[in-house]
């Protein structure tokens, strides 16, 4: 499917299909509507040629009454349409919210946008605003210009004139505004980014002594946006006067030409408003998408970038169910590029790791430690090689299912705003699932990490509210309850990466219970780890060093050749013991 002569791939062409019935009674109200407008044209006709010349005050009463029927119909017709827009608008909304905003999420389509959503209503404001109506009206422009020829040729010449005359003054202010604009948009992104990290980082920017600096870096981004912003205005001011101008001007110049012609006896006294009335109505469309352009533009680029994320990827096919894992995950010949560089982060990296089994991951920084892991929990895909997780391709796998199996403690924590219960739950509470079993599975995730007590302590328990990246804790308190989420639903496979990063004498005793009481029930266990006291439970070492595998074997080997004579054993030991 076309609309504004892009292609709508997937999900999108088919919300505008389902669309379609609101747009067709939107086209057909229009046509009602646009020959309801001429209303007032042949009123005035017929009180100046025929009422005033006769004095048929009872002719005037009924006219009057069937004009006023006519524009009340056309009150309703235009509450109608206006309401069928927002339908459509919401209907949109509700089709394409929740794939648009799973594209995003799962980052499918490379360079998705991250402003996707706000494209998205950039979009749909625009099917329901004033842009959307001029448009609507534009293609009946030409029955008053007919009907402006009626009355006499030159005012239907007059009207095409005008009309003209608009259209290159929306074509110029564009052309000129455009880069402008863009410029300004993206300093102002800038600055309000910059905004966003200096308060999420607020007690790094006072301690440091960065407010100042910060601040003065922000009002330059922000200078250079207004600027730019201003320049475009005052551009776009001067088209927009113009345009007002030469509206204003083309009415006055069709009653000027109507009084001339009917002094010469070539149109009627009553054609002259008509006329008049027609030019406006006529160049009201027109007017009004100018007045509009710059949303219209924004729309066009938003729906763009819409259809360049649903197809990016094909339409995603059903996928086999696969049985629960047991959690034998594979590396074969693993490459990955750094985003948007040809810069190798893992090269042909290869091991395999067994149910029961714990693999602990070291090297310097750099390495590939951290990119290990999140290939191993399916959040990204190699661009060479293969993952595997039971013989099966994780990317054979449905995301959410994958997910369900999988216990991931990444370095951040990574906690979500929410309540500490929805945070270990993985906010399971929004699938529908049992509440009475999401508490149990909650409590029995906090007992297996050691962080049940800890949570009691908390202002409101389980209940606690945390902000964006887990505030409203410490930072060891938020990574013992991202231990919590990992360990929730006793996944197969528990991924986890500087788990003891934050963690005082009682957490890491609590982390390395948790460790042994996963592995005595089987699940395979990879710790990525610079502080090696977590790695004394560990059966076999892997060493990573430039993106490549450098030694792997059981952990006393490992440690054996890692301290024998292949290289300086004090630089070897040193070396592993400050991972």
């Amino acid at each position: 499917m076309k609309f504004l002569s892009i292609d709508l791939p997937g999900p999108l062409g088919t919300a505008f299909s389902a669309c379609r019935p609101h747009f067709i009674g939107i086209a057909a109200f229009s046509g009602l509507l646009n020959l309801l407008f001429l209303t007032p044209s042949i009123y005035m006709l017929q009180v100046y040629d025929r009422v005033v010349p006769t004095g048929g005050l009872m002719t005037l009463f009924f006219i009057t009454l069937v004009v006023a029927f006519a524009l009340i119909t056309l009150a309703l017709l235009d509450a109608l349409r206006a309401r069928l827009l927002v339908r459509a608008s919401l209907r949109l909304d509700k089709m394409l919210a929740g794939p648009l905003l799973e594209k995003l999420m799962a980052r499918a389509a490379p360079g998705a946008p991250i402003q996707g959503m706000r494209e998205f209503d950039i979009l749909r404001q625009a099917i329901s605003g004033p842009a959307a109506l001029g448009f609507l009206d534009a293609p009946w422009t030409p029955i008053y210009v007919i009907i402006a020829f009626m009355l006499h040729p030159a005012l239907g010449a007059l009207t095409i004139v005008g009309g003209g005359i608009l259209v290159a003054l929306a074509l110029l202010n564009e052309r000129s505004t455009k880069a402008k604009s863009q410029e300004a948009n993206k300093s102002t992104n800038l600055a309000y980014q910059a905004q966003e990290a200096a308060a999420q980082n607020a007690d790094v920017v006072r301690a440091l002594g960065m407010r100042g600096a910060l601040r003065e870096r922000q009002l330059a981004d922000r200078r250079t946006g207004l600027g730019l912003a201003g320049q475009a205005q005052f551009t776009g001011g001067g088209f927009a006067a113009a345009t007002k101008f030469m509206r204003l001007f083309l009415q006055s110049a069709a009653l000027g030409l109507g009084a001339w012609l009917a002094v010469e006896r070539q149109i009627s006294a009553g054609a002259i408003i008509a006329g008049s009335i027609l030019m406006s109505r006529a160049l009201q469309p027109v007017e009004q998408v100018v007045g509009s352009w710059s949303t219209v533009v924004q729309a066009r680029g938003a729906l763009k970038i819409l259809a360049e994320l649903f197809g990016a990827e094909g339409p995603e096919t059903p996928r086999t169910q696969l049985p629960a894992p047991r959690g034998a995950l594979r590396f074969d010949k693993v490459v990955q590029r750094a985003p948007g560089s040809d810069t190798l982060l893992l090269k042909g990296v290869s091991f395999g790791l067994e149910p029961g089994e714990v693999l602990g991951v070291v090297g310097p920084s750099g390495a590939g430690k951290t990119t290990v892991a999140r290939l191993a929990v399916g959040a990204i895909t190699p661009d060479a090689g293969v993952v595997r997780l039971d013989g099966a391709n994780l990317a054979d796998w449905d995301p959410d299912r994958l997910g369900s199996h999988i216990g991931y403690l990444p370095q951040d924590s990574a906690l979500i705003a929410g309540s500490v219960r929805d945070n270990i739950s993985r906010f399971a509470v929004w699938r529908g699932d049992d509440p009475l079993a999401i508490d149990a599975a909650v409590v029995a995730a906090a007992q297996a990490g050691g962080v049940h007590e800890m949570i009691l302590k908390l202002p409101k328990g389980y209940d606690t509210v945390l902000a964006h990246g887990g505030r409203g804790l410490s930072a060891g308190q938020a990574q013992r309850v991202a231990l919590a989420r990992a360990l929730y639903g006793e996944p197969a496979l528990l991924v986890l990466d500087e788990p003891n990063s934050c963690l005082d004498a009682e957490g890491e005793m609590a982390l390395a219970k948790a460790i042994a009481d996963a592995k005595a029930r089987g699940a395979s266990i990879m710790i990525i780890a610079h502080r090696t006291g977590v790695l004394a439970i560990a059966d076999t070492l892997l060493v990573l060093r430039d993106g490549a595998v450098e030694r792997i074997g059981p952990r006393a080997e490992v440690l054996a050749a890692m301290s024998g004579a292949g290289r300086p054993a004090g630089a070897n030991v040193v070396e592993l013991k400050g991972q």
